[in-house]
């Protein structure tokens, strides 16, 4: 499980970049909710994409292994989001306000994607063998 919690820092590193690609690139051509959601949208595939190559390079022994990765790469991902923006001096409302699908945000997105991409793209790999 180790190597499973190493291989989420990178993410990080992911996060930080496509949030500087938002405010570099998609801010200048539209408002703050669309390039959010844009944002939000690249994160998704980027996120794929890496953690497509990290089942790949190490792939989980089992489904549970693949649902315990993303459990745990879900509680590093929320401790890591709130208790930075926590930490940044940011209310709580203000931190859940990106989960509000109502008002349009769709970071919600993001830890529904980490929680369960391990065990999706463990099943696809393991539907080829």
């Amino acid at each position: 499980m180790f190597k499973y919690i190493l291989a989420w820092f990178p993410m990080l590193l992911i996060a930080i970049g496509n949030g500087i690609l938002r405010e570099a690139l998609f801010k200048k051509y539209m408002e703050n909710l669309p390039a959010h959601q844009l944002s939000t949208i690249t994160l998704l595939i980027f996120f794929a994409f890496y953690i497509w190559f990290i089942v790949e390079r190490y792939p989980p022994t089992s489904s549970s292994q693949a649902i315990l990765v993303g459990l745990v790469w879900l509680v590093l991902t929320l401790c890591f989001e709130f208790g930075f923006g926590r930490y940044r001096g940011n209310s709580w409302e203000t931190l859940l306000e990106d989960y509000n699908l109502l008002k349009g945000r769709l970071w919600i997105l993001i830890p529904v994607w980490v929680v369960t991409a391990p065990y999706v793209f463990y099943k696809i790999k393991d539907a080829k063998l």
